[in-house]
């Protein structure tokens, strides 16, 4: 059998390629890997984990023309791409244009498997036009009990990041190695001109914290647009920067990986900085300077609620008080990654098994429910 993915995300995005990977390494093993990629630079190929035996594409054109003749044939599965999507046209493009080919595979006998989606907005006319694609698709899995909820069918699992990073093994041990950990990272969107930068209790905060811990301050880029931020993060708070220096995307991660190993805690208000920081042993913290619940949810969805931080507004004795308890529940919150983890390896024996034909089209389960699984 063939399996068709796109591979294709935001290039300058670390988070993307790892949740792609993940799913990449899901579902090789039921056959044949056929990924786009669209005009991936140098190292984007690399961190998505491709090899030798898989089959990469650069034109969308030829990708669809092989997975719709694979799909006639009775050969074929497609997979779509995981991460967050946004309920207007535009950002619904693949959910709409993959019709013609989920409709062959229904006819012809494939499977078709969403798998760690989420959305960014909840608008009704666009949650309308998913339907089709919901249910021509043998699988759906969601990303976060809220877009569960909003969507009303299909099934929730935690983010494909959680899956990734350190063993099992070492997580276990995270809950209790906190004075081994000398490393305090900050990470902030940096990718719209206009976005508010923290406060200055927010910037005193932290610096107050980390010399009450004896921490070392590091400002770094998991999305590359992040760059000049990095760097005024690292001067304000007297700390060093571990920016994207043109570092290929794979070795970048393991730069920030290596880096995440030192790090005691995170704070962040990209979703895929604080829970790749997690996996490696460092406690979450949302830092928001914009109102959101992202990072709240999917961390909510594997049992950990309230981690995030108002790095606009809240006073700098309120800021250091709040981090003191958040690091106060390592124990807990390492814990729950394992528990997440355990359920992540559920789901991923479900869609291997799907795909393969040796069970049937999972049920819709319950979407209020953030243990089922």
């Amino acid at each position: 059998m063939k399996v068709f993915a796109i591979g294709r995300g935001q290039y300058e995005n670390i988070g993307d390629i790892v949740l792609r990977r993940q799913l990449l390494d899901w579902v090789r093993p039921a056959g044949e890997l056929h990924v786009y990629v669209g005009p991936s630079p140098a190292g984007y190929d690399e961190g998505l984990g491709l090899g030798p035996d898989d089959r990469v594409y650069r034109s969308l054109g030829e990708w669809y023309r092989e997975a719709l003749s694979a799909a006639l044939r009775g050969r074929a599965a497609y997979v779509f791409k995981p991460g967050e999507i946004q309920l207007t046209l535009v950002g619904m493009k693949e959910h709409l244009s993959m019709l013609p080919l989920l409709v062959a595979l229904r006819l012809r006998g494939g499977r078709a498997v969403r798998a760690g989606v989420g959305t960014r907005n909840y608008a009704a006319v666009p949650r309308a036009l998913m339907r089709p694609s919901i249910a021509l698709s043998d699988v759906t899995l969601w990303r976060d009990l809220t877009t569960g909820e909003y969507m009303g069918s299909g099934a929730v699992m935690p983010d494909l990041a959680f899956g990734e990073g350190a063993d099992d093994a070492a997580v276990a041990r995270f809950a209790t190695d906190a004075a081994t950990r000398r490393v305090l990272v900050v990470s902030m969107r940096g990718d719209q001109p206009d976005r508010p930068y923290p406060s200055p209790a927010w910037i005193e905060g932290v610096r107050r914290y980390a010399e009450l811990h004896g921490l070392q301050v590091w400002a770094v880029t998991q999305v590359e647009t992040d760059d000049a931020r990095t760097r005024q993060l690292a001067a304000d708070l007297g700390g060093q920067a571990l920016t994207w220096d043109g570092t290929g995307h794979l070795a970048q991660e393991q730069r920030l990986r290596e880096l995440y190993a030192r790090t005691a805690m995170a704070l962040s208000d990209r979703l895929h900085v604080v829970i790749g920081a997690f996996t490696e042993g460092a406690v979450p913290v949302g830092s928001l300077v914009a109102p959101s619940d992202k990072i709240d949810r999917h961390f909510r969805t594997i049992g950990i609620d309230d981690v995030t931080v108002d790095a606009s507004g809240t006073s700098l004795d309120a800021l250091v008080a709040r981090l003191e308890a958040l690091a106060a529940r390592r124990a807990e919150v390492f814990g729950s990654l394992l528990e997440a983890r355990a359920r992540l390896r559920g789901h991923r024996d479900d869609v291997l098994q799907v795909l393969t034909g040796q069970a049937p089209p999972t049920a819709p389960r319950p979407v209020a429910d953030p243990i089922a699984s």
